[in-house]
């Protein structure tokens, strides 16, 4: 199973991330401390090493996890992008509301054709069902079973098309 290799949080939007061992994660908040703590959706976002690796070759030069600006970072695996789905990071239930999209910024902090190079690997926003703490190296699971219904101001619409 996949584990977490890096926490990055920051504490405002467009301010560096910063690396840490450990973060608490609220319950329909997220994870404390982070920009995106108490926002309604965006939660926490998850990507993979592999999806980085995929992006490194692509930009010709190394995509480091922090300068994504994602919060979780995994050591391998493919992290769901289907509304609905489940994942469990240590004692924490996720659950996928949409893939994130890489920004303009990552064009300045990784160079040019970064962001490109990140489109369709760049991960998953995802909103806590269930908090607790996550540290490096807690295992993660990206395939648990069933979903949770997608709230409708989140889901626009997806709620019957979920299985």
């Amino acid at each position: 199973m996949p584990t977490v290799v890096a926490i990055h949080v920051a504490k405002a939007t467009r301010l560096p991330m910063r690396a840490v061992e450990r973060v608490d994660v609220e319950a329909g908040k997220g994870i404390v401390g982070d920009r995106y703590h108490g926002t309604r959706h965006r939660h926490v976002t998850l990507q993979s090493l592999d999806a980085l690796a995929e992006a490194a070759v692509l930009h010709g030069s190394n995509v480091a996890p922090g300068l994504t600006r994602r919060n979780l970072t995994i050591d391998h695996g493919v992290v769901p992008r289907e509304p609905g789905a489940l994942v469990r990071v240590g004692p924490v239930l996720l659950q996928v509301v949409r893939v994130a999209a890489p920004c303009k910024l990552l064009d300045d902090t990784i160079g040019p054709g970064a962001q490109d190079a990140l489109r369709h690997r760049g991960g998953s926003v995802l909103r806590v069902l269930e908090g607790g703490v996550v540290a490096l190296g807690d295992v993660v699971d990206l395939g648990v079973p069933g979903t949770h219904d997608i709230v409708p101001e989140i889901g626009r619409g997806l709620r019957g098309r979920l299985p």
